[in-house]
């Protein structure tokens, strides 16, 4: 009992002292700091959000690709809104009454403490008009904050474009810390660089009195902390050159691109009709996408890496010789007839060799070449040998990056078609399909599609002689400006290095004295090695293609311009790569009469044959 007796004591005295603890703390508030009785006199304390400089991105040359400028947005904290004259409101921003509504209305259902955007992006003179006016509007303060602006008019399908976070990204864990009304990418390099463009908020703790004005930070700023800006980004793209690429394409319908074969930097990235990135940055964004989007010309498609429906045409030619070289199914000095009975082509001396049939492109040539390949009599049964010869193809047609993403760093890019067995399985039944099936394959028709991104890294395939580095359109992150160790690697495509010097020479001849003579740049000392290509198209007018890289030793430059509805590669796609790579390796253009020719686009009034 006395025990027990005992343990009551200390109970008491356990309670006794938490007393004493609670009086001295209470005391201490109310008598001693004079910051907890400011804030009660004051009425409130207001965390401001300090949103962080974007980071910046830079041209491979140091031009300034996409900038921040200032915006202020109107916040509003409901719980704070004391009498408020919805009317006057309305007027002081210019807003329709029903608009005020619904947006407190959004600000309610967000949360009654917490502040939330009200109307965002206000000019330089809005804001001022509108601050001289908040303190009869207790709850709403103005927030400043930055938002992208571009010093030039290129690359909108590139850079793409930063917007409002939208509900159901806030309810991802993946967008955890980002609140309503911050902006993140939504599409191209701002989307897919988010992580290192966003920057860290910071917070400012601001004391004001019942009307909403400020009195000062709370307790000098203690509990403040500051906003780290993001991560600056380098370019591939040459800034110049991918302006002169629109200026070219400025009413046509296709996409350049043109890369560094010896790094796979992206050094111009066109999909016309293209957009000026500026129109993303006001009040009239959400008017200027939905214009844009429901543009019939399809403004808003990313060509170079969304277009894969469209077969290559006879640029795929240059891949049926390689594998077939590889093979052993044709050398150099294979020669073939231009028997028009298998397959249709144009006038050109005939029979050729290899070189001949790549500078005169002759379909019935590549015809049996591919037939050649194909049918190596692995198997007595024709059906299965075929089966046979197009599975192997194939495993070689996808180390050039067919039928795949390269994994280029903008989101969206497409794989591509290849024709498979199981394809003509499904379509034929198995056993039932053979070469006289499938033989529009080896002039580059049929069941074969492919981006301008895969025609581009194709062609600097070629220029290395057989490899490859990923294709990519931001050389560094941050200060240190190193390459990104993911875009380093080499990728080997299934030929052997000596295979690819007749094509080379094949190709030279195309632009020299062949289809592509519109690119030819021997006047300048530039070697050009190319291939036009014409895409059947069922809807209309065919499309037309020009690959190419130069110089001829040492490639600088590989480049796939695509031209919709062009007819022929040599007519309108092979001017254009002509011109685009004097312009980047002179930084002149003396081929004017090509100049000319593309921006008349009198080839796209030219009636097909």
């Amino acid at each position: 009992m006395k025990y027990l007796e005992n343990r009551k004591y200390v109970i008491q005295g356990i309670f006794l002292m938490v007393g004493i603890v609670f009086a001295i703390r209470l005391f201490y508030i109310q008598v001693v700091d004079s910051s907890y009785k400011q804030a009660a006199e004051t009425n409130a304390i207001k965390p401001i959000i300090q949103y962080p400089f974007r980071g910046l991105i830079y041209d491979r040359n140091g031009k300034l690709l996409v900038q921040n400028t200032p915006v202020y947005d109107l916040m509003v904290v409901p719980k704070d809104v004391k009498n408020l004259d919805t009317l006057r409101l309305a007027e002081l921003v210019k807003l329709p009454l029903e608009d005020v509504r619904e947006r407190l209305k959004k600000a309610r259902s967000f949360s009654y403490v917490q502040p939330s955007p009200f109307y965002q992006k206000l000019s330089t003179q809005e804001f001022a008009y509108i601050q001289n006016n908040l303190i009869d509007f207790p709850g709403f303060y103005i927030n400043a904050r930055t938002a992208r602006g571009y010093p030039h008019q290129s690359l909108g399908h590139a850079l793409g474009y930063i917007a409002e976070i939208s509900p159901r990204q806030l309810e991802d864990s993946t967008y955890n810390g980002y609140r309503p009304g911050d902006y993140i990418g939504k599409a191209g390099i701002e989307l897919e660089y988010e992580k290192y463009l966003m920057g860290q908020r910071g917070v400012k703790y601001k004391m004001v009195n019942v009307r909403g004005v400020e009195k000062g930070s709370f307790r000098e700023g203690a509990f403040d902390t500051l906003a780290v800006a993001g991560e600056n980004l380098v370019s591939t793209i040459d800034l110049d050159l991918q302006a002169y690429g629109e200026y070219l394409m400025n009413g046509a319908k296709g996409s350049i691109v043109a890369i560094e074969p010896a790094t796979g930097e992206v050094l111009a990235y066109v999909s016309a009709p293209f957009y000026d990135p500026n129109l993303f940055t006001g009040k009239d964004y959400g008017k200027n996408y939905m214009e844009l989007l429901q543009d019939s010309n399809k403004t808003m498609f990313n060509r170079p890496i969304m277009a894969d429906q469209n077969p290559p045409g006879s640029i795929f030619k240059l891949t049926q010789a390689l594998i077939a070289l590889e093979e052993g199914a044709i050398n150099p000095n294979t020669t073939y007839a231009c028997n028009k009975s298998l397959v249709n082509c144009h006038d050109h001396p005939s029979p050729l060799n290899l070189y001949g049939a790549v500078q005169h492109s002759c379909n019935p040539y590549f015809y049996q070449a591919y037939k050649a390949l194909i049918n190596q009599g692995k198997s007595p049964n024709t059906f299965t040998d075929t089966a046979i010869g197009l599975k192997e193809w194939r495993e070689k047609v996808l180390s050039f990056g067919f039928g795949q993403q390269l994994g280029i760093d903008i989101p969206g890019e497409k794989k591509g078609i290849v024709a498979s067995t199981d394809l003509y399985d499904r379509v034929y039944g198995k056993n039932r399909w053979k070469y006289s099936t499938i033989y529009s394959l080896s002039i580059g028709q049929g069941e074969l599609g492919v981006t301008p991104l895969q025609m581009a890294n194709f062609m600097a395939i070629i220029a290395n002689r057989g490899h490859y580095f990923t294709p990519h359109i931001i050389r560094s992150v941050g200060e240190d400006g190193k390459p990104l160790k993911e875009y380093q690697e080499k990728h080997y495509a299934a030929v052997s290095p000596q295979h690819f010097e007749p094509i080379i020479a094949g190709m030279s001849e195309v632009v020299r004295a062949g289809t592509g003579r519109r690119a030819n740049l021997d006047k300048v000392g530039i070697e050009v090695c190319g291939k036009t290509g014409t895409a059947q198209n069922p809807q209309g007018p065919d499309h037309a293609v020009f690959v190419a890289f130069a110089p001829r030793d040492n490639p600088k430059i590989a480049i796939a311009v695509y031209v919709e509805h062009g007819k022929w590669g040599g007519q309108s796609a092979a001017p254009i790569a002509g011109l685009m790579i004097e312009q980047y390796l002179t930084d002149t253009v003396t081929i004017k009469q090509q100049e000319k020719w593309v921006l008349s686009r009198e080839y796209l009034n030219i009636k097909s044959k």
